[in-house]
């Protein structure tokens, strides 16, 4: 028997249907740069706590519990509207997917600016004024309009990954480093 390629699109429909109404209900909230920000942080806390995120994914909990985890969670550190949101994504059980949701919404708003979204870690936080000029670095070098999201990685150590897409800049210096290391042995 085939296999079918269609349920991945109906999985990537349906987070972009996720994704969509999380943008359309941040843009009727007048909240759009706010939630869009809010929802990346989110996303990437997620990311990296494996324990919280199977948390909120976790059906033998009820629904009820796991929206108290967000509202806990975000409480006075996000936008009602964030936490609200947030909280309605676990409540139909696609806290699981709610990293992949949250790409998919900052990415598809980004597109609608006409810019890729560019994901830089870095150890610390960026300045406007560097992520203004790290983006237009990016345009010559690329080709591309990218819209700079930052996360803060401290295992970078010093300078930047950037990833757009698929593609990887490593500009750290632990990438340095091993360059380095690797020219000496």
């Amino acid at each position: 028997m085939p296999t079918s390629t269609k349920w991945p699109a109906v999985a990537d429909d349906r987070l972009g249907g996720y994704a969509d109404a999380l943008l359309a209900v941040a843009a009727a909230e007048d909240a759009s740069v706010v939630v869009e920000d809010e929802l990346f942080r989110i996303g990437e806390a997620l990311r990296s706590n494996e324990q919280l995120l199977a948390a909120l994914s976790d059906r033998h909990l009820p629904i009820e519990r796991r929206q108290g985890v967000v509202e806990d969670l975000l409480g006075s550190k996000a936008s009602s509207t964030t936490t609200a949101l947030v909280s309605m994504v676990v409540g139909t059980g696609r806290g699981g997917d709610l990293p992949a949701i949250v790409d998919e919404a900052v990415a598809r708003s980004a597109a609608g600016r006409q810019k890729a979204l560019a994901r830089v870690r870095s150890a610390i936080e960026l300045t406007d004024d560097q992520k203004s000029r790290l983006a237009q670095a990016i345009k010559q070098s690329t080709g591309t309009d990218v819209e700079i999201r930052v996360v803060i990685d401290e295992s970078v150590l010093g300078g930047l990954v950037t990833e757009i897409g698929d593609d990887v800049i490593d500009g750290s210096v632990r990438r340095r480093m091993s360059q380095l290391r690797e020219n000496f042995t």
